[in-house]
C-alpha cells in the first residue's frame, strides 16, 4: 500500500540539541532509530558534519551488512583513529565517537539513516530519516579571562592581509623619514663643526718657567680682514725715497769728433 511505502523512520540523535565539550574531550552521540517498515529489512547509516546548511561533508558510513567506510578528508590515518562508529542494541541504536575535540569539530552533526529491504530479489530503499545535533567545542582558556579576551581580538585583528600590507607599508615610510632626518642633523652639525676651529698658541713663560698653551677659536673670515687691512696700509703709505740717486757703474764714453780737412780756395 501506499501508507507503507512512504512511512519514514524516527530517528533522533542525543544529546541534544546543543552540546558543549572542552578542547581535547571525547565526544559520544547515539543515534536511535524506530518504527522500521519490517524487522527483516538492514539499515544504512551516515553522519554528515555542517558548517552551514549550505555546506555539507560525509564523514563516516555503516552499510547495511555493518562495515565501516570513511569520506572525503575523513579517509586519512589521522581521521580514522578518532572517529568510530558502533552498532548497539539488536540494530536500533548506533554510537558515534569522536576522540581529542579540536576547534574544528566545531558545528552540526547529522544522522542520517536508510532502511533497505528485498523486493523481488532486488534491494531497495523502503524509508529514511535524519536528526541533527550540534557540538561546541570550549577552548581550554576561559572566555570570561579580560586578558584572552584582549589577545583574541588582537590576532582577530592582524588576520587580515591588508592589515599587514598596511603595517608594512607604513613601517617603510617611517624608516624614510626618520633615515632623512638623521642626514639633515649630520650635515647640520658638520656645518657647525667647520665654522669653529680650536688653535693651540704659546704663551710666554709663566713665573714658574713652564709653557702655557692657550686655546682660542677664530673664525675663517677674521684672516681675510686681516690681509686686508694691510693691503689697505700699503696703499696708503707712499713709497720710500731712497737716501742717494742711483749711480750707474759704467759711464758712457764720450764721442771724438774727426778733425776736418781745410780746403784753401
Amino acid at each position: 500500500p501506499f501508507a507503507d511505502v512512504c512511512e519514514a523512520l524516527n530517528v533522533t540523535v542525543s544529546p541534544g540539541p546543543t552540546v558543549r565539550y572542552s578542547e581535547g574531550d571525547n565526544a559520544t552521540l547515539y543515534c536511535h532509530i524506530s518504527q522500521k517498515r519490517k524487522t527483516d529489512n538492514l539499515l544504512a547509516v551516515r553522519w554528515v558534519f555542517a558548517t552551514s546548511p549550505t555546506q555539507e561533508y560525509l564523514m563516516i558510513k555503516m552499510t547495511k551488512f555493518g562495515s565501516v567506510q570513511y569520506y572525503g578528508n575523513y579517509t586519512h590515518h589521522f581521521h580514522k583513529q578518532r572517529l568510530h562508529l558502533l552498532k548497539e542494541k539488536h540494530g536500533t541504536m548506533y554510537k558515534f565517537l569522536i576522540l581529542s575535540l579540536q576547534q574544528t569539530d566545531q558545528g552540526h552533526y547529522i544522522c542520517k539513516v536508510q532502511e533497505i529491504g528485498k523486493h523481488r530479489n532486488k534491494w531497495t530503499a523502503w524509508s529514511n530519516g535524519t536528526a541533527a545535533t550540534e557540538i561546541r567545542v570550549i577552548s581550554s582558556k576561559s572566555s570570561d579571562d579580560p586578558t584572552f579576551k584582549k589577545n583574541h581580538e588582537a590576532w582577530k585583528f592582524f588576520e587580515d592581509l591588508y592589515v599587514y600590507a598596511v603595517f608594512v607599508c607604513s613601517i617603510g615610510i617611517v624608516s624614510v623619514l626618520l633615515f632623512t632626518l638623521v642626514i639633515l642633523c649630520q650635515s647640520l652639525l658638520n656645518k657647525r663643526r667647520s665654522t669653529v676651529k680650536h688653535y693651540l698658541v704659546k704663551c710666554p713663560q709663566n713665573s714658574s718657567g713652564e709653557t702655557v698653551t692657550s686655546v682660542t677659536s677664530m673664525s675663517p673670515l677674521q684672516p681675510k680682514k686681516v690681509k686686508k687691512k694691510k693691503e689697505k696700509e700699503k696703499l696708503e703709505q707712499p713709497p720710500a725715497i731712497p737716501a742717494k740717486a742711483p749711480i750707474a757703474n759704467n759711464f758712457p764714453k764720450p764721442k771724438l769728433l774727426k778733425p776736418q780737412r781745410k780746403l784753401i780756395l
